[in-house]
């Protein structure tokens, strides 16, 4: 936010929203959207998403958050690109929904790293291109994200997008598995079946000394 003039009204507006007082969040940040305040329009496109003391509205949320998206609002770009892969409140467009998402990734958006990723393996909108869909993966799995680094290492178990190597496999599929995600246990099991004790001690210790790298 530019200048302490928005920052009372826009906390004061946080505080109500937390507090599920959508009116008068509502009557704060729209004065701030309107005068070009993007977190305060990325706010209001929240509100209309989730229907939010408005009435539901994909249609007005994209509207706002598109005009966050382009002050570059990363939040907004993510936002903006689920409404056009989903096709709500906007036409279905998947490419459409791939420019977003790479904006908002480039700039450390680790959801938007993950869906860039899923969509370069799949060839969705883009070519099929494994080694950069493991890139966006590795960007995502590096912050922390459970089903990037659950992917990342399933890219490592079949060398699909990064040289094949057991070893990263079992610890990527380890920090996915630790945060609750069972596919990533079965899978880091099967990967298991294929080390050595050593090997399996070797991926075990990079997965206890790993540490998240947030990019913002």
């Amino acid at each position: 936010m530019a200048g302490g003039a928005v920052a009372g009204p826009f906390e004061d507006a946080q505080a109500a929203h937390g507090r599920s007082d959508y009116a008068t969040a509502l009557r704060l940040w729209r004065p701030l959207a309107d005068q070009g305040n993007a977190e305060a329009q990325y706010a209001l496109g929240f509100m209309y998403a989730r229907g939010q003391g408005v009435p539901q509205n994909n249609a007005k949320a994209a509207k706002w958050w598109r005009l966050a998206a382009d002050q570059g609002n990363t939040f907004a770009q993510y936002n903006l690109g689920t409404l056009y892969e989903d096709g709500k409140g906007v036409p279905q467009n998947k490419a459409e929904a791939l420019k977003w998402y790479h904006l908002a990734a480039e700039r450390g958006n680790d959801d938007a790293q993950f869906n860039v990723g899923v969509l370069y393996f799949a060839g969705v909108a883009v070519s099929e291109n494994r080694i950069e869909a493991a890139k966006w993966f590795r960007r995502a799995a590096d912050q922390g994200h459970t089903l990037a680094q659950a992917y990342l290492g399933l890219s490592y178990a079949t060398g699909l997008g990064v040289p094949q190597d057991n070893i990263h496999a079992y610890m990527w599929l380890s920090l996915a598995a630790a945060r609750g995600d069972k596919d990533a246990i079965s899978n880091r099991n099967r990967v298991a079946r294929r080390m050595t004790p050593a090997q399996i001690a070797k991926a075990q210790k990079l997965a206890r000394e790993w540490k998240s790298k947030p990019e913002r």
